[in-house]
């Protein structure tokens, strides 16, 4: 059943007034969605066009207009949309004109309020599902420092971007005592620049962040703005606290995306466990390009050199596949991960239990 922010949208059209009432009176008392219904067949396009619905429920013999005419419209227009169609006369010409037309559904009146609510739920929650499909996805990179992001899922982001879909950056912190703050989010510029990503800077005091407020309030506040299908954060598996408190505070902030998962840091814990492993291949030199941004960390830092950084992606792969992964530990995942040439869907377990069979030859 969808939440209350999630209500399936019905436009109902029938028009009988009392059948259209009783209709939108059952959907929206035991499907709990959102119903408009219309009972002028003219003003149907119209309304449709405003609503956005999830679903069309018509009846067939209409003035004006027939259900069937009705549904031609809507499959030219809104090709994807769930259509179902209905009538009170049984009749095999009107199934096979119904069915013609690509309806989803055909019914006969008197139609049983388990049956309305069932067929319009299912097919509602496929229609979404396949719409989301066709949308480029949008995703979310928090991290707690100027440049954390790019080293845990610099590959991963730019597949993303590749493929078409938004990414967006949240730093929460200007990384000040790492090095001078102003050259530091010159250096994020630069890197979400060239990545296409758009990015949000925040000014968190460096080491002192919190696992609660302002941190949770900024993550809800952009994940609102941006509505993420999936967010990449910090492992609680690690050792810097700022790192900890940002996955702690990015958990209760992103309570409604589908999808989360935890890159692997420099400072991450022989803890870290991660669960899905994700091919960079043919990314990798962007992952570095990136990384290259950051030029006041490379010059300090020997993980940044690109020796280490293409040796730790060489190390993945032994579990996720290709010459070069990223690991992930997935924490929440009701919707599919989805970057193009990589698979997201590979087993920890099943490589690790390849791994054993080999050390044991």
């Amino acid at each position: 059943m969808p939440s209350s922010l999630q209500k399936y949208r019905v436009c109902v059209i029938e028009d009988d007034p009392d059948v259209a009432f009783y209709m939108k009176t059952v959907l929206e008392k035991r499907a709990d969605a959102s119903v408009i219904a219309i009972t002028d067949p003219s003003k149907a396009l119209a309304a449709i066009a405003d609503f956005e619905p999830d679903l069309v429920l018509t009846d067939i013999e209409m003035p004006g207009i027939s259900g069937l005419d009705l549904l031609k419209e809507l499959r030219s227009q809104y090709p994807g949309m769930p259509v179902v169609v209905m009538t009170a006369h049984v009749s095999v010409d009107y199934a096979v004109s119904a069915l013609r037309a690509q309806a989803d559904e055909f019914l006969t009146k008197p139609v049983s309020s388990a049956d309305l609510v069932s067929i319009v739920t299912r097919l509602a929650e496929q229609g979404r599902t396949k719409k989301a499909a066709q949308r480029p996805q949008v995703v979310l990179a928090i991290g707690a420092h100027p440049d954390d992001v790019e080293i845990g899922v610099g590959g991963i982001l730019s597949a993303h971007r590749d493929a078409g879909n938004t990414v967006v950056i949240l730093t929460m912190s200007r990384g000040a005592r790492g090095g001078d703050a102003d050259d530091r989010q010159h250096e994020s510029l630069a890197s979400a620049e060239l990545l296409g990503a758009r990015l949000f800077m925040e000014d968190l005091e460096d080491t002192q962040i919190s696992a609660a407020d302002p941190t949770v309030g900024i993550i809800e506040r952009v994940v609102a703005e941006v509505q993420p299908d999936i967010v990449y954060t910090h492992s609680a598996h690690d050792r810097h606290q700022d790192h900890r408190a940002v996955h702690s505070a990015t958990l209760v902030a992103t309570r409604s995306v589908r999808t989360v998962c935890c890159y692997q840091s420099p400072s991450a814990t022989i803890d870290y466990r991660p669960t899905r492993f994700v091919p960079i291949d043919g990314f990798t030199d962007a992952k570095l390009r990136l990384i290259d941004c950051f030029r006041s960390q490379t010059e300090l830092r020997s993980y940044l050199e690109p020796d280490f950084v293409l040796a730790t992606a060489r190390y993945w792969s032994r579990f996720g596949g290709g010459q070069s992964c990223e690991p992930l530990e997935v924490i929440k995942d009701t919707a599919d991960i989805s970057v193009p040439a990589s698979s997201l869907t590979t087993d920890a377990r099943t490589r690790a239990k390849e791994m054993d069979r080999g050390t044991e030859k």
